[in-house]
C-alpha cells in the first residue's frame, strides 16, 4: 500500500502557538498527526521551522513548514510509491531531500509530522494497534504499561514564577496497574492544590504550560516540601516517589535533595556541554540521571554520553530529532547499553496521542506527562490488552520487555 495523498495545515498547540498537522491518505483511509513543540530547547536540537514574520502570529507561524510539505515533500513521497510500511525509507528520503544537519530546509516540524502520520498508516496497513507496530519496529516481543510521572509543579521557562527548577514529577510506583496509578496521581495533585492554597493563597494555584501548578516560590526545597506534604495528606507516603527536571548546575544542592527526599531521578543537572560535571555526578549520584539537553534524542550525542558515562537515562523526545526512525535508533542504542529511557510530553502539545502508543511499544517503563489525552489513551490500551497488560510498577527503571 502506497501513499495516495498528503495535505498539511497550520493548527494550534496547547499554548495557543501555531503548529503543523499532516493528513496522510492511503487505501485504508486518513491518518493524521499533529506536531508538538517545547518552550525549553537544547542548543543541539534540530530546527523547528517558523516564519519569523512578526506581523503573522508574532513570528511563530509555521506556513513555511506547511508549504514544504504540500509543495515538495508530498509530491516526492506520492510519486516514489514507497510502501507505507517502509518507515525507514520514508524518513531517510525526507532527511536526504532536506540535506541539512539540523533539518533546517524543510523544518524538523514538517519531517516529524510526515513521519508520525506514516507510522500510524503503517500500523493500519498491518492491521495491528499502533503500539504493537512500534514494538515490532523496536524488536520487542512484549509490551509494557509504563509508570506515569505526573508533572505537578513547574518553573523556569515552563511557568511565570521565580522557581529555577523546570519541573517536579510524582511517580505512583506502588500501583498494581495503570488504572490504579491514575487516581493516585490525581489524589496527590488535588491535595497539592489544597496545600499550595493554604500556604500561599488562591492565586498561587494557577497552572503552567504543562498543566502543572506554578506557585511563586523561590527555592527548590520549597517545592519538595510541598510535594512531601501533599503525598502524606493523600496517604501515599513511601508509595509515591519524586522526579526533578532541574536544568541547572549546583552539585551540592542535588546531593542534598537525593539524601533528604525520595528523589529517584534528576534531569539535566548540569549544562549540556559541561561533560565533566555530568561524569562526576554520575560517579556518586546512585539515582537515575536523565539526559535531555545533553543528548537531544540524537544517536551521535547519545553514543558519546554512553561511552563517557555522562548519564544513565535517555529522555526520548521525538520532537528533538524529528523522525520516528531516528528516535527508535536512539532508544535502541540507550537500551543496548543498559540505560533507562523516559518519554515526556511537550509544553506545547496537540491532541495527538502518539507518544502513549510509543511508550507501550518501546517499553521504557515511564512517561512524563501532564496531558490527560495521553493518559486516557493509555487507559484504553490497558483495557484492550486485558490480561496481557503488564505494569512496570517498581520495576519502571528496567521493565522486562523482550
Amino acid at each position: 500500500m502506497s501513499i495516495l495523498k498528503i495535505h498539511a495545515r497550520e493548527i494550534f498547540d496547547s499554548r495557543g502557538n501555531p503548529s503543523v498537522e499532516v493528513d496522510l491518505f492511503t487505501s485504508e483511509g486518513l491518518f493524521r498527526a499533529g506536531v508538538p513543540s517545547d518552550a525549553s530547547t537544547g542548543i543541539c536540537e534540530v530546527l523547528e521551522l517558523q516564519d519569523y514574520d512578526e506581523t503573522h502570529y508574532m513570528g511563530k507561524g509555521v506556513s513555511k513548514a506547511v508549504e514544504a510539505i504540500n509543495k515538495t515533500i508530498a509530491p516526492a513521497l506520492v510519486s516514489k510509491k514507497l510502501s507505507i510500511t517502509e518507515q525507514e525509507k520514508i524518513d531517510k528520503l525526507m532527511i536526504e531531500m532536506d540535506g541539512t544537519e539540523n533539518k533546517s530546509k524543510f523544518g524538523a516540524n514538517a519531517i516529524l509530522g510526515m513521519s508520525l502520520a506514516a507510522c500510524k498508516a503503517s500500523a493500519a496497513e498491518k492491521g495491528v494497534p499502533l503500539y504493537h507496530h512500534i514494538a515490532d519496529l523496536s524488536g520487542n516481543s512484549k509490551v509494557i504499561l509504563l509508570v506515569p510521572a505526573f508533572s505537578v509543579i513547574s518553573g523556569s521557562s515552563h511557568a511565570v514564577n521565580n522557581l529555577a527548577m523546570q519541573e517536579f514529577t510524582v511517580l505512583p510506583v506502588s500501583a498494581a496497574n495503570f488504572r490504579e496509578a491514575m487516581p493516585i496521581g490525581a489524589e496527590v495533585y488535588h491535595n497539592l492544590k489544597n496545600v499550595i492554597k493554604e500556604k500561599y493563597g488562591n492565586d498561587a494555584t494557577s497552572v503552567g504550560d504543562g498543566g502543572t501548578f506554578a506557585p511563586n516560590i523561590l527555592e527548590n526545597k520549597e517545592g519538595l516540601e510541598l510535594l512531601k506534604t501533599a503525598i502524606g495528606k493523600a496517604g501515599y507516603t513511601d508509595k509515591v516517589i519524586i522526579g526533578m527536571d532541574v536544568a541547572a548546575s549546583v552539585l551540592q544542592v542535588w546531593e542534598f535533595f537525593i539524601n533528604n527526599y525520595p528523589v529517584v531521578s534528576i534531569e539535566d543537572p548540569f549544562d549540556q556541554d559541561d561533560w565533566g560535571a555530568w561524569q562526576k555526578f554520575m560517579a556518586s549520584a546512585g539515582i537515575r540521571v536523565v539526559g535531555d539537553d545533553l543528548t537531544v534524542t540524537n544517536p551521535k550525542r547519545t553514543a558519546k554520553a554512553v561511552n563517557e558515562k555522562k548519564c544513565n537515562c535517555l529522555l526520548l523526545k521525538v520532537n528533538q530529532i524529528r523522525s520516528v526512525t531516528e528516535s527508535l535508533q536512539a532508544c535502541k542504542l540507550a537500551q543496548a547499553n543498559g540505560w533507562r529511557v523516559m518519554v515526556p510530553h511537550c509544553s506545547g502539545e496537540t491532541e495527538n496521542t502518539f507518544i502513549a502508543d510509543l511508550v507501550v511499544g518501546l517499553c521504557p517503563g515511564q512517561l512524563k506527562t501532564g496531558r490527560l489525552a495521553k493518559d486516557n489513551q493509555l487507559l484504553r490500551i490497558e483495557e484492550e490488552l486485558r490480561s496481557k497488560a503488564k505494569f512496570a510498577g517498581r520495576n519502571f527503571r528496567n521493565p522486562p520487555a523482550k
